[in-house]
């Protein structure tokens, strides 16, 4: 196992490849704003991928994994303490978990991931409490509840200036959210969130279509992703227009030991 250096981790970005479901990962990768490790990695790179992590520093509990060796991504998990799934190709899903469960004891379940881009002009959705956020609302971000302040950036002051976010605003309190999450060169990640009170008046797929607008005004195509059972996640990235690319799939084990 190594821990990769930051010119290490852009030879791994650049093994991944810049598509809809490495954006987040790749775009740590190069940024720096990860902890990578690899059972193999050669420069320059070969046609086969390394058996690999990425511990995105915003979500650091759920890897992405890279490879289809089961047993060399298992080795490398059981190396780092503070996991509680993996991401990875659906391909080695159920020989990683049963690789799990015999030697950890643990039971597995299956989750899946579903990849969406934006392949066509962005449908608009207009509501009179949604607008852009602009770097006069970070005050509004720091006050704001934590379900609605963004994450992907350094700052509340960087993710409105350097990223792209759209908000709804109700008085003066910010209750919906979309903002760019992660970007590469090509795609940009959209996450939104609204506080539960709030759900169901439209917020975040008219925060969202800003958002997507602006990515696409910039040249790259907007890229969505949510857990197979997410009904209302995969509802407004539809009414957006996105079409569903590719699927992941994480791999979770309970902490309860099998009888």
């Amino acid at each position: 196992m190594k821990k990769l250096t930051p010119q290490e981790c852009l030879v791994l970005a650049e093994h991944l490849g810049d598509v809809p479901t490495t954006v987040i990962p790749v775009a740590r990768l190069q940024q720096g704003h990860c902890r990578a490790y690899t059972a193999r990695l050669e420069s320059p790179p070969s046609d086969t991928l390394p058996a690999s992590l990425v511990f995105d520093s915003f979500c650091p509990d759920e890897p992405s994994g890279f490879g289809t060796d089961a047993k060399m991504l298992w080795q490398l998990l059981q190396s780092q303490p503070g996991w509680s799934c993996v991401n990875i190709n659906p391909v080695c899903a159920e020989p990683l978990g049963k690789l799990m469960e015999a030697e950890s004891g643990v039971s597995i379940r299956y989750y899946g991931d579903v990849h969406y881009a934006l392949l066509a002009p962005t449908v608009p959705y207009i509501n009179e409490r949604v607008r852009l956020l602009t770097e006069a609302d970070v005050e509004r971000l720091e006050k704001g509840p934590a379900e609605v302040q963004g994450n992907g950036y350094s700052t509340f002051h960087e993710m409105l200036t350097v990223g792209i976010a759209a908000g709804a605003i109700v008085g003066s309190e910010l209750v919906a959210i979309a903002h760019v999450y992660a970007e590469t060169r090509l795609h940009a990640d959209i996450g939104v969130s609204t506080l539960p009170e709030w759900r169901g008046n439209g917020f975040a797929t008219a925060a969202a279509a800003l958002v997507a607008e602006r990515v696409q005004a910039k040249g790259k195509v907007p890229v969505w992703s949510c857990g197979e059972d997410n009904a209302a996640s995969h509802h407004v990235a539809k009414k957006l227009g996105f079409t569903e690319v590719a699927r992941r799939m994480y791999v979770i084990p309970y902490s309860e030991k099998k009888v």
